[in-house]
Parts: C-alpha cells; sequence; structure tokens
C-alpha cells in the first residue's frame, strides 16, 4: 500500500502538465480560520522552514504540497544523477527542472510567485502553485494549504473576499476523494470553529474530515482541552489530533522544527499523559498517512474506470477532428463522395446514423406523401363551396334561352372541373413540402453524418450552396408536372370511365327504388299545393301519373330519333331517363334557397350562406328543379372521387421521378463539376482558426490519459490490500 502515494502523486504530474482538473484526485486538504497555525502544521509534516509566515494573511494562492520519502540509497542514486548536493530539496512545476536544496529559497519563491498572481497587498487567487518535496524524513502525503477563512476585507481585498475564499476553500473539499484536515486554535471555543462548520457542509456524514486541534500550549491557565481531544465536546468520525507548534518568537529566533517536535512531545507528556501517544505531529504524520493510502485504495478503481472512459472519449473527438490534409485532392473528392453517398442513404432509409427522435429523410417523404398529403386530399369536400342554387344556376346558364327537356350536359362539365382545380393547391403544397425535406437532410447528414465537413467550414458552405441550388432548379420543373397532371384531368372529362359508368348504373337503380317507394306514398305524403304540375300547366293527381311519364317517355325517344338527345342517351353519361322518372321529393320546398349539405372544403373557407344575402323574390324549387340538382350532385361527386384517386396516386409517383430521385441521381455529378476544381482546393479545405489548437490540446490530453492509466495499470493487485 506504501506505493499508493506515489501513484497518486504521479497521476498529479500528469495531469498538471496538460493543466486539466478533469480528474478529482484523492488529497488532504488543509481548512480553517485566518491565523489557525494551517501553515505551521504543514511545515511540522514537512520538518522544515519552507511556508511564508506572519500575521495577518499570509496564504494568498492554493499551494499544492507533495511529500516523497525517499530512501538513503535512492537519495544517494538521484543526486548523483542531478549533480544535488544535500538529502532534501523541492522543485516546482512552474519554474520546470530547477531543483532547490536551500528551502529558505523554497520559501522565498512561494511568496514571490504569490505576489507574481495576487499582487502585494493581501489579494487572493485561485491559480495553485505546485511544490513536490523529497526528503528521508517525510511520509508520501499530497497536501493542499488554502488560505484562511476570513471576515473582513483588509489591503487590496474586495468586500467579497469571505465568499471568494468560501468558494475556493469548496472548490478543493467538495471533490469527493479528498480528505478534510479541519484545523483549529485549541485558544477558541470548539463550538465555534468555522473550519467544522465548513467541513461538515461538503462532507455531510464526515467520514472523510479529521480535526486538528493546534496552540494546545496557549490555553488560558487553569483550562485544558481534554475533552476536546477525548471527542466529548464535538465528535468527528476520523478523529481529532492536537499539536504544539512554534510560536512567532520561536520562527524569529530559527528554532528548528526537529527541536520543537521534541518540544512538543515533552509539553503532551507533562499535560496530556494518558493521550500523548495518540497526539503531536508524528502521530497526524502517520495518520494522515494511513488515512490517505486507505482513502486512495478506495478510490482508485472508480478513478481507473474514469480514466479509461475519458480515454475512449478523447480519442473519439481527436478522430473527428482528423488528421491535417496532406493530399488536398484526394481528400476533397473524398469528402464530396462521401457527403453524396450519405445524402443517398439517408433517403433510402439505410444510413449509417438512424435518427429516433423524429421522422427524417426518406420516412419524412413517405409521410408527407400518404398521411400530410392523403389526409388533406380526403379531406377535400367533393362538393365543397357549391350550394344547391350555384349548381341551378348553372343548369339554367347551359340551356341558353330555351327550357330544357333535360339536365345540360354541359353544366355537369362546367362545375365538376371547378371541383377539380381544388385539388392543385394541396397537390403544389406536397412538393413545397418534400423540397422542404431535401433541404433538412442536408443539415442532418452535415451533423450527424459526416462530420469532417465541419472541419472545413468554407467546403461545408459551398456544398450546402450547391445542393439547394439544385433543389432550387427541379423545384419549378416538379411543380410544372404537377400542374399538368391536374390540367390534364381537366382537359377531358371521361365520361366512359369504368368506375364512373358503374357508379351511375347505381345510382339509376336507387332512383328508380325510391321512385317506387315514393309512387306508392304519394296519396298521403303529398299534399295539394305540391302536386305535380302537367305539361299544359294544369295540376296532375296521383292517378294521372303514369300518363305524364309516359309522354315524357314519348318525348324523350322522340327527340333520340332527332338526334336532339342522342348525346344524353348515348354519350357516356348513364341511363339519363332513369334520372329523370324521380317522382316527386317531399321535402323538395324545406330545401329551397338552402346550402349544400355537404360542408365547404377546408381550404377554400365556409360557403356563403343564402339565407344572408338579398333575394328579391323569394321562392321554393320545383320538384323538376330539386331532382335536377341532385343528379348534377351526384355526378359530380362521383366522378371527382375517380380524379381525386387518380391525382393521389400519380402527384407522388411525379415528386419522386422529378425532384427526389432526380436529385439522388445527379448530386455527385453536380458537386464534383461544381467544386472540384483545382482553383477552389485550398479555399475550400482551409480549416477553421481554432480546429488546429483544438486537435493539438485533445492530443496532449489524450497523451496524459494514456500515460495516467499506464501508470494505473502498474500497480499490482497486493499494493490494493
Amino acid at each position: 500500500m506504501e506505493a499508493l502515494i506515489p501513484v497518486i502523486n504521479k497521476l498529479q504530474d500528469v495531469f498538471n502538465t496538460v493543466g486539466a482538473d478533469i480528474i478529482q484526485l484523492p488529497q488532504i486538504v488543509v481548512v480553517g480560520t485566518q491565523s489557525s497555525g494551517k501553515s505551521s502544521v504543514l511545515e511540522s509534516l514537512v520538518g522544515r522552514d519552507i511556508l511564508p509566515r506572519g500575521t495577518g494573511i499570509v496564504t494568498r494562492r492554493p499551494l499544492i504540497l507533495q511529500l516523497v520519502h525517499i530512501d538513503p540509497e535512492d537519495r544517494r542514486k538521484t543526486s548523483e544523477e542531478n549533480g544535488i548536493d544535500g538529502e532534501e530539496w523541492g522543485k516546482f512545476l512552474h519554474t520546470k527542472n530547477k531543483i532547490y536544496t536551500d528551502f529558505e529559497e523554497i520559501r522565498q519563491e512561494i511568496e514571490a510567485e504569490t505576489e507574481r498572481i495576487s499582487g502585494n497587498n493581501k489579494g487572493i487567487s485561485d491559480d495553485p502553485i505546485h511544490l513536490k518535496i523529497f526528503s528521508p524524513h517525510v511520509v508520501n502525503l499530497t497536501l493542499v494549504d488554502l488560505p484562511g477563512i476570513t471576515k473582513v476585507p483588509v489591503g487590496d481585498q474586495p468586500k467579497d473576499i469571505e465568499i471568494q475564499i468560501r468558494e475556493l476553500i469548496f472548490k478543493y473539499i467538495s471533490n469527493p476523494n479528498s480528505i478534510i484536515l479541519a484545523v483549529t486554535a485549541a485558544n477558541t471555543d470548539m463550538a465555534t470553529s468555522e473550519a467544522l462548520k465548513v467541513a461538515r457542509e461538503a462532507d455531510t456524514d464526515g467520514r472523510r474530515t479529521l480535526a486538528v486541534v493546534t496552540k494546545l500550549d496557549l490555553m488560558d491557565a487553569g483550562t485544558d482541552a481534554m475533552d476536546v481531544l477525548m471527542g466529548r465536546v464535538i465528535p468527528v468520525k476520523l478523529g481529532i489530533i492536537g499539536v504544539v507548534n512554534r510560536s512567532q518568537l520561536d520562527i524569529n529566533q530559527k528554532k528548528l522544527v526537529a527541536d520543537a517536535i521534541r518540544d512538543e512531545y515533552a509539553f503532551l507528556q507533562k499535560k496530556y499523559p494518558s493521550l500523548a501517544n495518540r497526539n503531536g505531529t508524528k502521530y497526524l504524520a502517520r495518520t494522515l498517512n494511513r488515512l490517505l493510502m486507505h482513502h486512495i485504495r478506495d478510490c482508485l478503481p472508480e478513478l481507473k474506470t474514469r480514466i479509461n472512459v475519458l480515454a475512449a472519449q478523447y480519442q473519439s473527438l481527436l478522430n473527428s477532428y482528423g488528421e491535417p490534409v496532406d493530399d488536398k485532392s484526394a481528400t476533397l473528392l473524398q469528402l464530396i463522395t462521401k457527403f453524396a453517398a450519405e445524402y443517398c442513404r439517408t433517403i433510402e432509409g439505410t444510413a449509417k446514423y438512424i435518427e429516433t427522435a423524429e421522422l427524417c429523410g426518406g420516412a419524412r417523404i413517405c409521410y408527407i406523401f400518404h398521411e400530410t398529403f392523403g389526409r388533406t386530399l380526403e379531406s377535400v369536400d367533393p362538393l365543397g363551396g357549391l350550394t344547391t342554387i350555384d349548381v341551378l344556376t348553372a343548369i339554367r346558364n347551359a340551356t341558353g334561352p330555351r327550357p330544357a327537356l333535360f339536365v345540360p350536359e354541359v353544366s355537369f362539365e362546367l362545375l365538376v372541373k371547378r371541383q377539380v382545380k381544388r385539388l392543385e393547391e394541396p397537390s403544389l403544397r406536397c412538393v413545397e413540402l418534400v423540397h422542404e425535406e431535401m433541404q433538412r437532410i442536408i443539415q442532418h447528414c452535415s451533423n450527424y453524418s459526416t462530420q469532417e465537413l465541419l472541419r472545413f467550414p468554407k467546403l461545408h458552405d459551398a456544398i450546402v450552396e450547391v445542393v439547394t441550388s439544385l433543389l432550387r432548379k427541379r423545384l419549378p420543373v416538379t411543380n410544372e408536372m404537377v400542374h399538368n397532371l391536374v390540367a390534364i384531368e381537366l382537359a377531358y372529362i371521361n365520361t366512359k370511365h369504368p368506375d364512373f359508368a358503374d357508379a351511375c348504373g347505381l345510382m339509376n337503380n336507387n332512383i328508380e327504388e325510391q321512385r317506387r317507394n315514393r309512387m306508392r306514398d304519394l296519396p298521403t305524403a303529398v299534399p295539394r299545393d305540391k302536386s305535380l304540375k302537367g305539361p299544359s300547366g294544369q295540376s296532375l293527381s296521383p292517378t294521372e301519373l303514369p300518363s305524364f311519364e309516359g309522354e315524357v317517355a314519348k318525348a324523350a325517344a322522340g327527340g333520340s330519333q332527332s338526334g336532339s338527345v342522342s348525346e344524353q342517351n348515348d354519350g357516356g353519361m348513364g341511363n339519363w331517363r332513369g334520372m329523370l322518372k324521380r317522382g316527386e321529393d317531399s321535402a323538395a320546398g324545406d330545401r329551397a334557397m338552402q346550402q349544400s349539405p355537404y360542408p365547404s372544403s377546408p381550404q377554400k373557407g365556409h360557403a356563403v350562406n343564402l339565407l344572408d344575402v338579398p333575394v328579391p323574390v323569394s321562392r321554393k324549387l320545383s320538384a323538376r328543379e330539386q331532382r335536377d340538382c341532385e343528379v348534377i350532385e351526384r355526378l359530380i361527386k362521383s366522378y371527382f372521387l375517380i380524379v381525386r384517386k387518380n391525382i393521389q396516386d400519380s402527384v407522388p409517383k411525379a415528386v419522386m421521378h422529378f425532384l427526389v430521385n432526380h436529385v439522388k441521381d445527379c448530386l455527385q455529378s453536380e458537386l464534383v463539376g461544381q467544386l472540384y476544381k483545382t482553383a477552389l482546393l485550398n479555399d475550400l479545405l482551409t480549416e477553421s482558426e481554432d480546429m488546429a489548437q483544438r486537435r493539438t490540446e485533445a492530443a496532449d490530453m489524450l497523451k496524459a490519459l494514456q500515460k495516467a492509466s499506464q501508470v494505473i495499470a502498474e500497480i499490482r493487485e497486493t499494493h490494493m490490500w
């Protein structure tokens, strides 16, 4: 276990070289109020005068002190190699390899380094000084001396000096791998100890706090520290150790630390004979050494894991930064090819990095086609924005000055084209959504897949510009095709369409059946004022209705022979006679002057409520008008559904062919053609300014972590137990 503390010291050295605090190493942190004797305790542990001493605030920067025990044989070997004259020496991190054998010189260097950073008028700094002491008279320890807790600012100290020092102390003692050495003067009440209060805040269960009581020889006459040292006042889990330090007079008179330790032992034997073997500087040094070794043993497995995890992270980071570019031409071609391939794979769904938070690439395009576009088309009402009056007006306008015997086919074509035209807007919106997704794929590829592009911001911007330009060029072509798809449907209303003919036939059968049912109910269901009118205008009774129908049938037959109605019979609009053989609708009068029962299309807003529009003369629709309107509405709905089905199928195909697949096929050739030019090489492959610096920092940190991992790996299992 003795080998554990030097291992931690080695790790400390490794990470000091890269100036990193990413690993929290086990160490002993000395905490106490100003002038409570913290630095004196440290000097006693070292056995030499190495720290600045005096009244007021003396320690103004954290001092990380590593004590390294060396055997006499090792000392001789090291002395010969380095030309050191003496058995003890020290080294500072900031002076690199300079070796100090004069401890007075070490103290002066600490003072000079403190003033260099903190100024010469009591200011503080959190930038630590690293000092390593090699001696055969010390035990292996890593200690941190911190500025003392103070309340009132003096000199150049800011008003918030108390808060600054507390934050500095907590920065070190909040490290779960540190042992807190809480120093309190014996001539103050233990219950008012700031050091124990701060330690308890950071270490609530007290598992890593050791209390040290200084100035035992300065207590008032007639008092002693027996209760305090026995833990009866405030118990501390790791124990309470009392020490006697040199007074300022002793320091001024150059009293040796060895003499002071001898006097301390004599004092303890005299005043606290029963506790002498469990107090004093030597016992404190052994206790700290034991605590630190056990603490390191407990921390080591977690430390090893943490170092390995960080090494893997920095290796990955370094890989993402890439190697410095040698062959620029090959690198450019490789990056362009990789981006194009990744773009295509994202569309096809075979990308290496699959997004889990949201739909992306090809999946998103599929969603647009079948969910967004499909549902929007299905929500378009076939008769939306079309009122009964609109239909009736269209029928009348199509007949001209002559009263129509049959429903004019022109009115059906006019109205159905108007409804089909409404499918163009959602179709163009579908193209726009797919275009936006194709743009988003560029960003997805940059962020997740080709991280090398982030090294070259100019190349990244150029690639984005080329792909955006290609997409922009394809957008009008695709829009034109989708516009043509709707125009094709408008160009020719195919009433011979098999689905449309079937719908007409089914509708005729339904109308015929409804007519027979109504005929059966006419005597009771039809009021007198709603009876049918004959050709000459006289009222027809229900018994006279068959003869009237016969006349209508004859007129239709005569018209077909003369060619006037052949178009209606043979033009593919279904059995028109069946549509006309409709009995009077009992609810015809109630439906007059009202909107279509169908809700208006969500794209076009609400239909106009005709009840709110002033009409010169209000009247009810006749049965003939009501029947004609219903026929036209049913035909429009039937044909609209056929066209909608065609559009729903053909628009995604057009978008895939003219936009998605074309971009996939042409992307690489477009990128190579636009960017793979000798004149652009140097400009495009210019790294961002801080990339080289980040690469160097990551490489240094990785090297340090690998070295740290190697240091820990050298510890044999026997060292740990």
